[in-house]
């Protein structure tokens, strides 16, 4: 496999002259971002929303928090299913029918009677809405290679990473207006005018010859041999875990935000948008500055060492090893941790779809899915000891830092794979 930081090709769409491609290539960004960034609008519009559904279907917080954790859910399964499927029938058909069943089950969770039946649908409503998430990168990697690739997925994550930040406020702005109800049908209308712009704007990327023609087994059997593939595997881990990262924080950082360091609900947000922005703007520093400059491996490993060496700082602090910290000393530490997170999260895409343009779609099912459950099973430890210490979100932070590193180095071995490309 020859070093993907050194090598290049041109865009390519199935049937499309490459002149016509590369002028297409703005409109693609523009849908594949919207695909991007549908999951996270689909999650967050819905939050502030949340009270009011309770008190309007007459259900325990618990039970309404289960609709977030049932579009999560169903995001990460319904990626190991439409990724191979998507392998076998090309991208558009899955993805069509994947928002077509989105568009319906999202409308049926505006008319939901009951929290049951909404949590039902909207479990169904991730699983159809992955197949934006998986397709989208199985067609980067179907159109570009190399630092190409990088700086695309560097694209999508100024996309991607600024959806989070406007959604909740766009769902309060909403609740203005309407009710919880309005948000889904909002968020059908935003459904519906993304099919019909991948109906009528994205073309296939993947041509017959380089289709599966196996069923379940194959599919099995693909991802088992993606997964045998330690180089693939390390960096899955290594992203999967440095994913974790991330949502430890973004499950932890209300509480400790406001909480232990009393901070206002609107200092909060503005912190939280000043990461994301941190996050977003290293991602284009990366794209534009780094990639084709200096290799994947070598920005990879810049960033999960900065990773690391944030979580440390901020462990450091919240043990009370520097004494008592204030907020902006933490949270300096975590604006550092998310900035760097736009060096990391590109680059193992980058480098984990480099090993598998045999198999686009199940490698980025892989990816997807692993993330979404590493990040899931390390989201609920940071709260283990309780909501007034932050001793639990840093610790959270820093075992899945070290593990990411460790992966990133005994599983990917970036030093040997340098030497063998020559100087």
């Amino acid at each position: 496999m020859p070093e993907s930081g050194r090598t290049t090709t041109k865009p390519h769409i199935a049937g499309v002259p490459a002149a016509t491609a590369r002028k297409a290539g703005l409109l693609v960004t523009l849908v594949l971002g919207g695909l991007t960034a549908l999951p996270p609008l689909s999650m967050d519009m819905y939050l502030p929303a949340l009270p009011e559904v309770t008190e309007v279907l007459r259900a325990p917080a618990a039970t309404v928090q289960l609709t977030l954790t049932a579009c999560l859910a169903g995001m990460a399964l319904g990626q190991l299913v439409v990724g191979p499927m998507s392998d076998k029938w090309g991208r558009r058909r899955p993805l069509l029918v994947g928002m077509i069943v989105y568009v319906l089950a999202t409308a049926v969770c505006a008319l939901a009677p009951s929290a049951g039946l909404l949590i039902g649908f909207r479990l169904l409503q991730g699983l159809a809405g992955a197949a934006g998430i998986v397709i989208a990168r199985a067609v980067v990697r179907d159109l570009y290679d190399g630092v190409e690739m990088a700086r695309f997925f560097s694209t999508l994550m100024l996309i991607s990473g600024v959806a989070p930040i406007i959604a909740p406020l766009i769902g309060g702005q909403i609740l203005r207006i309407t009710d919880w109800r309005g948000v889904f049908y909002v968020l059908t209308g935003v459904g519906l005018l993304l099919t019909l712009v991948v109906w009528r704007f994205l073309p296939e990327s993947l041509p017959p010859e380089r289709r599966h023609a196996g069923g379940v087994g194959e599919a099995l059997r693909t991802m088992r041999g993606l997964l045998a593939d330690r180089v693939f595997t390390g960096y899955m881990l290594a992203g999967g875990l440095a994913f974790a990262v991330l949502f430890a924080y973004i499950s932890a950082s209300p509480f400790v935000v406001q909480e232990i360091y009393g901070a206002s609900p609107q200092t909060f947000s503005l912190l939280f948008g000043l990461n994301s922005v941190g996050l977003v703007a290293v991602g284009q520093i990366n794209g534009r500055l780094l990639v084709g400059r200096v290799s994947l491996d070598k920005v990879l490993g810049w960033g999960l060492g900065i990773i690391l060496l944030a979580s440390v700082a901020l462990l450091l602090m919240t043990t009370g090893v520097f004494g008592e910290p204030g907020l902006v000393a933490v949270a300096a530490g975590l604006f550092v941790l998310m900035s760097a997170m736009g060096l990391a999260m590109p680059n193992t895409q980058a480098q984990a779809l480099m090993r598998t343009p045999h198999a686009a779609g199940s490698g980025s099912a892989l990816l997807g899915t692993s993330s979404f459950l590493i990040g899931a099973v390390a989201s609920p430890l940071v709260g283990i000891a309780g909501e007034h210490t932050a001793v639990p979100m840093a610790l959270v932070q820093v075992v899945c830092a070290v593990a990411a590193v460790a992966c990133f180095l005994l599983l990917c071995r970036p030093w040997r794979r340098a030497a063998e490309v020559p100087a």
